[in-house]
């Protein structure tokens, strides 16, 4: 009975050990033999109370943190930084209970938090036996012997190598995330474009930077998004070029996938690469001068569409926009699409009705961050005429159409078939708003901000899609970035690392580098 129950409760610290940091088939994960094991048994023998108190210390510790990086994988598609991502807890709270429903997020909680106890509790008692038995020398030396065996064979490569090399990994990214901080802090000090004169001054019409919510890569090369994707874009490729605009495409490489879109717009509008939010609030206290600071150096107005924002945003005011349009300013009067506050059509129109109302000069350059293809997905709005939005109430009988959130995530083929419809939604938008202004067209930069959770996109990559449209004379200079004719970039086409569009629009389009 003794050692059935000492077999038992190695079990259960055995558990904890195999837990996996990424996803992996349980049972590749159980049959793992984790070569700390020994050791810590060996711990709990000769330590008593104290060693059982460290273990269970160490091991939940160790538990809490390969939960965070599954977690995190799953949504964002890399691992937990400690540094970084703490404050993402509450913001991915929400959207899960918008993805899911408040009773079943409820329910999940209850959950989470009835395993967390039990396992709590299974470890106490499993440590206990260890640490309570009163070992004879020879079990102590048998013990001795087994962990140098576990451990040797880990240094020779025939077992798992266990935890000690995934807790290195850990503290190095807590060393390199430092380390980086501290690099971005002087790249944004030392900005070579800070006083360079002409920048921009090429530019004789409005620009609207649109980022596109989760469009990427995905929509070109995983077959069940690009059937439905690439065709809308060859048809809108089509009308366009027929009314006389141009277009050229690419990829670039996101700082971000999953969410946080704002270090995508960060990365885009300063040059410098921001990947997770310890090094956003660093550009944003450095007086980096971004994108919009030098359109507004550059005699444009300045200006952020910004539908998702429904709270206040201070951190805008160290973005160079004269003005800020959160959801509340866009006279938006219909029903929410779930977490959407409004459809990308009624988005671009507002831009339209409160920017772009042919007061004439000085020109606008704006960002203006579409919503309409964010998680949950549901439900997607039509394409209406243009001179059909008025206040938005024409979209409600849209906004409750289909099954809820907390229906359609049950299923992850229709999670992925929601994402797909709704970036469909969102291209044809973006493309029909450069059609209706053919005549007279603005400068587009048209990007995805980041990669759908690589369960959605079905590609675990960081890759966005860009387009510039609009007259020959300004989209052509794309030309020299690699970027090629038409929406659809050559198969297999690098993507460019997004921090370097800052100083390549500035120069592209008037600017130059000062020389060394």
């Amino acid at each position: 009975m003794t050692a059935l129950r000492l077999l038992a409760a190695a079990f259960v610290i055995h558990l904890l050990l195999v837990l996996p940091p990424a996803p992996m088939p349980a049972a590749q994960a159980l049959i793992r033999l984790s070569p700390e094991l020994p050791l810590i048994l060996l711990g709990l023998a000769l330590l008593g109370r104290w060693g059982r108190l460290l273990v269970m210390a160490a091991l939940l510790l160790l538990a809490v943190h390969k939960i965070a990086d599954l977690a995190m994988i799953s949504a964002l598609g890399r691992p937990f930084n400690l540094l970084t991502d703490v404050t993402l807890i509450g913001s991915g709270i929400e959207l899960l209970a918008e993805a899911t429903g408040g009773r079943r997020l409820l329910a999940m909680t209850a959950g989470v938090a009835a395993a967390a106890l039990a396992t709590g509790a299974a470890l106490w008692w499993a440590t206990g036996v260890w640490a309570r038995r009163r070992w004879r020398p020879s079990h102590r030396l048998a013990l001795c012997l087994t962990a140098a065996l576990a451990l040797g064979g880990a240094w020779l490569g025939q077992v798992w190598p266990g935890n000690g090399p995934y807790v290195l990994a850990r503290a190095e990214v807590l060393g390199r995330t430092a380390q980086d901080l501290r690099r971005i802090r002087q790249l944004a000090a030392e900005d070579p474009l800070a006083h360079a004169p002409g920048l921009l001054s090429a530019i004789d019409r409005d620009v609207l930077v649109v980022f596109v919510e989760s469009y990427g890569r995905a929509s070109f090369d995983v077959p069940f998004h690009a059937r439905r994707h690439l065709p809308t874009l060859r048809r809108a490729e089509s009308r366009l070029a027929g009314a006389g605009l141009a277009m050229r495409s690419g990829f670039l490489a996101a700082p971000t996938q999953g969410g946080q879109s704002w270090l995508s717009h960060a990365t885009f509008a300063n040059g410098l690469w921001i990947a997770d939010q310890a090094s956003h609030a660093a550009v944003l206290a450095s007086g980096r001068q971004g994108l919009f600071h030098h359109a507004r150096r550059a005699g444009f107005r300045t200006a952020a569409v910004m539908p998702a924002i429904t709270r206040p945003w201070p951190e805008a005011a160290t973005m160079g926009f004269d003005r800020v349009l959160a959801a509340s300013d866009l006279g938006y009067r219909g029903l929410p699409f779930n977490w959407v506050t409004m459809p990308d059509q009624f988005t671009l129109a507002a831009t339209d009705r409160l920017l772009r109302d042919g007061a004439g000069p000085p020109h606008l350059f704006a960002q203006v961050a579409l919503i309409s293809s964010h998680a949950p997905w549901v439900p997607v709005p039509d394409l209406l005429p243009w001179d059909r939005l008025g206040d938005g109430r024409v979209f409600d009988p849209m906004a409750v159409a289909g099954d809820p959130p907390e229906v359609v995530w049950r299923d992850r083929d229709r999670v992925r078939a929601a994402y797909r419809d709704a970036v469909d939604y969102s291209l044809s938008t973006v493309m029909d708003y450069a059609l209706l202004h053919a005549g007279d067209p603005p400068l587009m930069i048209v990007l995805g901000d980041h990669q759908p959770a690589p369960w959605v996109a079905q590609d675990g990559g960081p890759d966005v899609a860009i387009h510039l449209i609009g007259p020959p004379h300004l989209v052509d200079r794309a030309a020299e970035w690699g970027f090629q004719p038409g929406l659809v970039p050559a198969e297999g086409s690098t993507a460019m690392p997004m921090d370097r569009m800052r100083d390549l629009i500035l120069r592209g389009f008037g600017g130059k580098l000062p020389q060394a």
